[in-house]
């Protein structure tokens, strides 16, 4: 399902859009596209360092002890 939005802009511009052939209607739809992943995956990584923030301090070698744990388990 889609929706419209309307959006005004001066006729100047849209005569020089018709003129260079751009398909200003594929461009808004990519631009908003990767607007909204740009700012999904922005607010995604800014909950991600909020929860390292509060989550548990790890060492260095958290890595390196806990496969040694496991390899000794083994």
């Amino acid at each position: 399902m889609s929706v419209v939005i309307s959006v005004r802009i001066p006729r100047e511009l849209r005569d020089k859009l018709r003129e260079l052939g751009i398909d200003y209607y594929r461009e808004i739809v990519e631009f908003l596209k990767r607007r909204v992943q740009e700012e999904y995956y922005g607010q995604m990584s800014e909950r991600y360092k909020r929860l390292l923030e509060r989550g548990p301090r790890l060492g260095g070698d958290f890595a390196t002890e806990f496969i040694r744990e496991d390899r000794e388990a083994g």
